[in-house]
């Protein structure tokens, strides 16, 4: 495939091709209108109390199998989702249910796929890792560790064929961001200047060992340093500063520049999965994370400074649990796929 033209913006962000880093320069600070705080706080709240139902239902036997639950790093998906636009690409490994949520699937589909239910994404054959939407440009949801990285480099190889200008947003976690798949996707995506944001979702421990244990570079902002990919470490934790960098990697892209990385700094409030105790952590520790940096208290704190009432922030949580109680219910009574499903959906 013959290398695109450069346009005035590469120009002036590459200079050379000497392979020389790409240093675009910082998102600016970003201040959010009341509208954009009430929003995001009730996307991000739809997504805490939904992972809280389904801890409650897991706990209870009725999800099944592998359960990884987003709690704490929900202002990740939010912000990068205020920042996209109609046909933009999603995909992401297998704590996946904040993303299918933010995109804008209904909870009651992604509740009743955790149950194995006929009413589910995957019509109750995909469970918690493996749910997709077409519609919502909601690619999954994958179990196996890296491999929506390569996946969404894909998307955005599509992206760029079609000649469009959508972008593809391909979220991993510290842990995957050890994984040889991902510099073959790296590669290929600075060779063709493919339209592609990888977020590295950095929540510190992986599937249980800390980042300072088990990866030789701590800043994965510049894991694409050897590919000439620039990146840029966020706060994750903080609603704004992930829209104002996801504005900034989204307008790099849509521009022609190729790939950009963001590491969310980030944080997991429960363990990698329903079946981990988190005994690699303090008690301590994550109580410090919760009472300093919680994304959803953050914005209810900026809401209130401007005077909103506490009885309105209510009123959003209340709305919100109404939804994530009739999604359970629904997850619940829905019937389960019938047997002959088993030979239905299958590449041959």
């Amino acid at each position: 495939m013959a290398a695109p033209k450069k346009n005035a913006s590469q120009a002036a962000v590459q200079g050379t091709d000497d392979g020389s880093p790409r240093t675009p320069k910082p998102a600016s600070k970003l201040e959010f209108s009341k509208e954009q705080e009430l929003n995001a706080l009730r996307e991000m709240l739809l997504i805490r109390r939904f992972e809280e139902k389904a801890g409650q239902l897991y706990g209870m036997g009725a999800i099944g199998g592998f359960c990884h639950l987003y709690i704490g790093q929900e202002a990740i998906v939010v912000g990068m989702q205020m920042a996209l636009k109609e046909g933009d690409q999603v995909i992401t490994g297998y704590r996946d249910h904040g993303h299918m949520l933010a995109t804008g699937m209904e909870a009651k589909g992604v509740m009743a796929e955790l149950t194995g239910r006929r009413g589910g994404y995957s019509k109750g054959k995909g469970g918690s890792m493996h749910m997709f939407s077409k519609e919502k440009n909601f690619y999954g949801g994958h179990g196996i560790v890296g491999a929506q990285v390569s996946l969404g480099t894909g998307l955005a190889f599509a992206n760029r064929y079609r000649g469009n200008d959508n972008v593809a947003v391909a979220y991993f976690g510290d842990g995957a961001a050890n994984q040889g798949q991902v510099y073959e996707s790296f590669n290929m995506a600075e060779l063709w200047k493919l339209p592609v944001i990888y977020v590295i979702e950095n929540n510190r421990y992986a599937m249980g060992t800390s980042v300072s244990r088990s990866s030789a570079q701590q800043d994965f902002s510049k894991r694409g340093a050897s590919f000439n990919i620039p990146g840029e470490q966020v706060d994750g934790m903080d609603v704004r500063a992930v829209k104002a960098a996801g504005d900034k990697a989204v307008k790099w892209c849509r521009e022609g520049n190729g790939p950009f990385i963001l590491e969310m700094q980030t944080y997991r409030y429960r363990g990698h999965s329903m079946s981990d105790p988190a005994k690699y952590r303090t008690r301590e520790e994550v109580d410090k994370v919760r009472h300093d940096s919680d994304p959803i208290e953050q914005v209810r704190n900026r809401l209130l400074a401007a005077k909103v009432s506490e009885q309105d922030l209510k009123k959003i949580d209340a709305e919100v649990r109404e939804i994530v109680n009739a999604s359970a219910d629904f997850a619940l009574n829905d019937p389960e796929p019938d047997a002959s499903e088993l030979y239905t959906d299958i590449y041959r």
